[in-house]
């Protein structure tokens, strides 16, 4: 059986009647259960042996082991632990495989988390093991584009998804839910030359904020967004822009410190907000308020001059 609960018991304390009465209680509700009974005086050398000196006593083996103990007339304290150690437990070879299936399930959801997983010792920025961090400096070294996952964190993960996968060391790297291999596979690939068409590439700052200022037509980066700007110069921008009844994007540049640096670079220009017409910068509030002034602020946001 699972869990095995011992009474350590005497006839001539009431209190042991009681809790017998529990425990007759818990027996029909959990049938998974042994519950076993002993004259504490009558077996007084497993009494000295577990430290039995007042009754009642409740001892809790799990496998063999004894795992937790409860001195003295608790009830709601024993019903509360017998329910702790069902609950941990699988009961019957059919909650077996289902705790299995269950953990199948989520395994296969973690290796499909990202495009390209690693599971791994410790974290990329704090690796916990020399393998997993040769795997890391690989990884990086060829620009590839990870997610990770600290086996540390999660016992049931590291031990499950050696079985899932039949592969019994870490670290594990798997590409769109298949299983590349560990530390000695990605070495042959890096060789082979085969390990960057294998992996997806991170995708370079300088692809990203073109892919950004192309997004719409008409693209603004501000502090904040169009419903709610979190800076006046933003705030007078979204408003002339909004007289002039043009569709446009926002991108809020607070929530992406990358794209908050990198632009500035890029378009060499060092403020925000900055306007963009069909992936063009246009400039930022001052001169959008020189061209409202002059007239040329609506036919440049149609694309017109």
């Amino acid at each position: 059986r699972s869990l095995v609960v011992v009474h350590f018991w005497a006839p001539w304390a009431p209190q042991c009647a009681q809790m017998n009465e529990v425990m007759a209680a818990l027996a029909k509700e959990h049938t998974q259960v042994t519950f076993v009974k002993l004259e504490a005086e009558a077996v007084p050398e497993v009494s000295e042996k577990y430290g039995i000196s007042s009754v009642p006593t409740f001892l809790f083996f799990k496998n063999s082991q004894k795992v937790d103990r409860l001195d003295g007339a608790h009830a709601p304290e024993l019903t509360k632990k017998v329910q702790r150690y069902v609950s941990s437990s699988p009961v019957s070879a059919g909650s077996n495989d289902s705790a299995k299936e269950d953990l199948n399930v989520r395994l296969k959801k973690l290796i499909n988390a990202a495009p390209c997983m690693l599971f791994m010792k410790g974290s990329p920025k704090e690796p916990r093991c020399g393998f997993s961090k040769q795997m890391v400096e690989i990884l990086n070294k060829h620009g590839i584009s990870f997610s990770s996952f600290d086996i540390f964190s999660d016992e049931e993960v590291r031990q499950g998804l050696k079985t899932y996968s039949n592969w019994p060391t870490y670290p594990q790297l798997y590409v769109a839910g298949e299983l590349i291999g560990g530390l000695d596979i990605i070495k042959e690939l890096e060789a082979s030359g085969e390990l960057d068409t294998v992996c997806p590439k991170a995708q370079k700052l300088e692809d990203r904020l073109k892919i950004l200022i192309n997004k719409a037509p008409v693209m603004i980066f501000m502090k904040g967004s169009k419903q709610m700007a979190k800076c006046g110069f933003s705030k007078q921008i979204i408003e002339i822009i909004n007289s002039t009844g043009v569709d446009y994007e926002t991108f809020d540049i607070l929530e992406d410190e990358e794209v908050r640096q990198g632009l500035k670079t890029y378009s060499n220009w060092p403020t925000y907000p900055q306007l963009y017409v069909k992936g063009e910068l246009v400039g930022g509030l001052d001169i959008v308020k020189e061209l409202r002034e002059s007239g040329e602020l609506l036919p440049i946001l149609k694309g017109e001059n």
